[in-house]
Formats: structure tokens, sequence, C-alpha cells
């Protein structure tokens, strides 16, 4: 029996949702309640599925999404997620074709780039895709911290409160924007997510309210903000609380710092999760001692596949002067061709070109160089960069490297 590719109707999304939870290996039943809220991420033509003789059997959904480049620009992408198949229809090429008619939707749009975050490592190359940020997480041992225990808040002026739900939806998408800015790999943030994340919208599972606080400068201004949970736990009389933060953001370092510090400052708490944050975050170096910080987990994160060379490069900022051909291989046909970027901290100019190339890359190569997390060095020493002129590597990485490295702070 033929198996059809189309996109969802209303009324074929739960059978759609339960097809995706069987593909997440979670329970397939939602309640009313549950399956109301998830319906709030439908979007009309967004959403497609893989019928076989009427059952939904294959999940692919896609939605607008503002990714930050290198610079502060923001550009238009077509952010995937829920993609699964049913364990009955593996290798049939279902993902193919769900991935194949998205992608050509978007770059009809005129998205810019794709973005996911990937479940698994060895899918999505295939698609053109490459790992463009990076996630670690630390776990802090306070008591070998080296910090003050008589620390009892700011001294400058600022302060921190704590604040509830309501308070963090007025609060938190001005921040985050603020945030947002100025981090390379961040993505934009919509009215469903501060409402999940507070637990207005629920998904499913059991809501644990997190305690939320926010730091104010010394001039009222909201500048950081985090929420995080606790446990309970004692040994021998003693406490061994953990701290575990579900999301910290803030605009200045002096935000940032002050909110660590709160974390390791309340009582009972001997122990401090930092969450996924980004690869060179600074939390160990707020510490005196930072070998108190212990790296827990170290993973690629958002992954980015490139639909328009031209726009994504034009539109990313240079620390450097210099021009560059690069010959971008895909075999999807999306993004392939000749390009010269001449770039310059003042803007850059990018277009399709005949001249011979510098460099030839596959287009899942360029998403990491553009965002500027990866050196063209390592990926010509591992052989998926190919220098054509010599000195052209070393030209693209000091065109293309970033002064910091991208970080994405959400999954979706």
């Amino acid at each position: 029996m033929t198996i059809d590719v189309r996109t969802v109707t209303e009324a074929e999304f739960e059978d759609w949702h339960r097809a995706l939870c069987t593909g997440f290996l979670q329970e397939p039943v939602l309640t009313a309640e549950q399956l109301e809220a998830r319906r709030r991420q439908f979007v009309e033509g967004r959403l497609l599925g893989a019928f076989d003789g009427g059952r939904c059997v294959a999940t692919f959904r896609s939605f607008a999404q503002e990714l930050t480049a290198v610079g502060g620009t923001s550009v238009a992408a077509n952010a995937i997620s829920n993609v699964t198949v049913t364990a009955t229809h593996r290798r049939r090429g279902l993902l193919s074709r769900m991935m194949g008619r998205d992608l050509a939707a978007a770059k009809e749009r005129g998205d810019v780039v794709a973005t996911l975050i990937a479940a698994e490592y060895p899918i999505y190359g295939r698609f053109g895709f490459g790992p463009a940020t990076w996630t670690t997480q630390w776990s802090v041992e306070v008591p070998r911290a080296g910090l003050d225990p008589r620390w009892s808040g700011p001294e400058d002026g600022s302060r921190i409160d704590l604040v509830d739900g309501e308070d963090v939806r007025k609060l938190g998408p001005e921040l985050y924007e603020r945030v947002r800015r100025a981090q390379p790999g961040a993505v934009s943030r919509n009215e469903l997510w501060w409402q999940v994340n507070t637990g207005v919208v629920r998904f499913g599972g059991t809501w644990k309210e997190p305690f939320y606080a926010v730091y104010r400068s010394a001039s009222g201004e909201v500048q950081g903000m985090v929420s995080y949970e606790s446990d309970d736990t004692w040994h021998h009389k003693q406490p061994h609380d953990t701290a575990e933060v579900n999301w910290l953001i803030a605009a200045t370092p002096e935000a940032e710092r002050a909110l660590w510090r709160y974390l390791c400052s309340i009582d009972w708490i001997t122990k401090v999760k930092s969450g996924w944050r980004g690869p060179d975050d600074l939390l160990p170096f707020f510490l005196p001692d930072p070998r108190a910080a212990r790296v827990t987990d170290h993973a690629d994160w958002l992954w980015v596949r490139i639909l328009d060379v031209v726009r994504a490069l034009q539109a990313r900022a240079y620390e450097a002067t210099g021009s560059l051909v690069l010959e971008v291989v895909d075999g999807a046909g999306l993004a392939q061709g000749r390009y010269l970027l001449e770039a310059s901290p003042d803007g850059a100019s990018c277009a399709v070109t005949t001249r011979d190339a510098d460099l030839v890359l596959d287009v899942s190569e360029l998403a990491a160089l553009w965002l500027g997390d990866e050196s063209a060095s390592r990926l010509a020493a591992l052989g998926r960069v190919r220098e054509e002129r010599a000195g052209a590597v070393r030209t693209a990485d000091a065109l293309l490297r970033g002064s910091r490295r991208p970080w994405c702070p959400d999954v979706f």
C-alpha cells in the first residue's frame, strides 16, 4: 500500500500526536486538557505526516523562528521539531520525503536557514544540517567554591528579588530579546514558550512550580532572571540540597555573576546544577576556585542548514577584511553554487560567481563556519574543507571566527 505524505489537518491532529508520542516512546494517550494544550502548536500547513491506511506513522513539524547571527542581526529560520518515524515503518524514506518537502517550502518562503535540535547525531547531516552550536552543563560544589558564606546580596545598589510566574511573563520577553540580540545562535521565543515555562500551559507530565529570581541594576532596570528548582536531601542531620537551574538569562556580566552568587548562597544548598549553558560560559570563573565547577555534560546542540548562502553571509558581521570564493556542495541543490564573499568590519557583500574557488566545502560544514564557532583550519585537517588557493583557510578563519562562541539557550 502506498504511504501518503501530506500536510496534517486539524481533524487529524490527535492521530498525528499519537504517532508523535509513539515515536518518542512516550505514553500515546493524552488527556483532553493536554491535547488541547498541544493544539496551541498547530500551524496549518506546517505539520506533515505519513499515513498508511489512514493511520499516521511518521510526524514532522516546522514553525517560524528568528536566529541571531554573528553581530546581532536576526535571520528568518525554519525551525524543525517533532520528527518521528514509527518503528514499524523505518527505512522507507519517510523522513527524506517529509524533510525534502519542508525544506523546499522554506526555501520558497524565503527563509535563510533551517534549524533543529538533533536527538541523534547521525541523522541530519545527510540533509545538509551541521552542528553549529555546542552546550555544556556544570555542577558546582558550593563548599569548595571559595565564596564568602556571609554574602547577603549585591552591594552596589542592585538587588535580587524573588518573583512569581506572572512577573516572569511580564518582564521576561523584553529581557530575553535584549539577551538574544547579543548572543549568536540564540533563537526567538514566542508567547507560548513563556506560558509553558511558567506552568500556564501544560503539555503533559507533572508540573513542579519552580522558584524565579530577578536581578535589577541600581537604576531599577531588569538585567537578569533565573528559574530554578531544589530538592530536600539530608544526611546525618546535615543539609545536602541541590539547586537545579531550568534557565538563566542575563544582559550583563554583573547580572550573571550576581545570580550565580545568589544561587550558591541559598541556605542548605551545597550543589548547583547549571542547566545547559554556552560552552565558554563565564560561570566557572565567577568562582574563587573554578575547579569547584565540574563539567557534567558537553554536546552538540543547535544544528543549522543554510538555505540562502548570499543572505546568510551578508547578514552576519565580520571583524577582519578580506575576500573568499566558496564553492558550496549541496546534494539537495538548495544552496549549491560558487559564491564570492567580500567582507570587512563595515559590512559584507556576497554574490554568485564564476571565479575559481578558494575553498570547497559541504553545506553542512558551512553552518558552523557561518555562525562563528568552527575553525576552517580544523575542518581542513579533518578533510571536510578543501583548500584550492594557498592561504584561503587562514583567510577564512580570520573572517569567520567569532569572538565568543555561539550558544542556543533553548530546546525545541
